[in-house]
């Protein structure tokens, strides 16, 4: 996949520029319906800024990455085993070290279920959401718009919409509440206007 490639050569810039940005808006709304100390799974970490924040905020994180260099420099931000997945290879807690049958409280997808193609988005979702405890809640967050597309940079993207999230998420199960909201990027000199997504799992 040429987005896996590009984030594996550009590891070590990627990590630099994203690092340091500040997520606090979006933890404030994805952390108050994770319990004290719960499990959380950073599905598609990059540099590893969330999981390190989520750890530091008391939870229990686990961590994968497509790329094995972002998965490399976030183990070393965050001291986590973060492991090579993807989302489409996603089966089980047991590829993350963790006892077969763990659950998440909440699932973290930060601009990384974007690289999934169209078609391949209700798979992606269903085998998270296998994960995810009752109650839980996952976030995820695509660029705003309709449609795939490719970057300057050669990296495939699907662009998200409320209607087009509720679509890829209407076959799951126990969905008690789909919530979105428009951001934009918080990046210095970035204006991209971004989806954010809240579903949450009945108890």
């Amino acid at each position: 996949m040429k987005s896996i490639a590009h984030y594996t050569t550009h590891a070590v810039d990627y990590a630099a520029a994203t690092r340091e940005v500040d997520m606090a808006l979006l933890y404030s709304r994805f952390l108050p319906q994770v319990p004290a100390s719960g499990r959380i799974l950073d599905a598609g970490c990059g540099s590893g800024r969330d999981a390190w924040a989520f750890l530091h905020a008391g939870h229990h994180v686990a961590a994968f990455d497509a790329s094995p260099e972002m998965a490399r420099l976030a183990s070393q931000h965050t001291g986590l085993d973060v492991r090579v997945l993807d989302f489409l290879s996603l089966a089980g807690t047991d590829q993350m070290g963790l006892p077969p049958g763990t659950l998440f409280d909440g699932i973290w997808a930060c601009a990384s279920l974007l690289h999934v193609a169209e078609a391949d988005q209700p798979e992606a979702w269903t085998r998270l959401w296998r994960l995810l405890a009752p109650g839980g809640v996952a976030y995820a967050s695509y660029k705003l718009g309709e449609g795939e597309r490719v970057d300057a940079l050669g990296r495939p993207f699907t662009d998200g919409t409320e209607h087009r999230l509720a679509g890829w998420t209407a076959h799951l199960q126990g969905v008690t509440h789909l919530r979105t909201w428009v951001s934009t990027d918080q990046r210095p000199g970035e204006s991209q206007a971004w989806l954010n997504a809240l579903v949450q799992r009945e108890s």
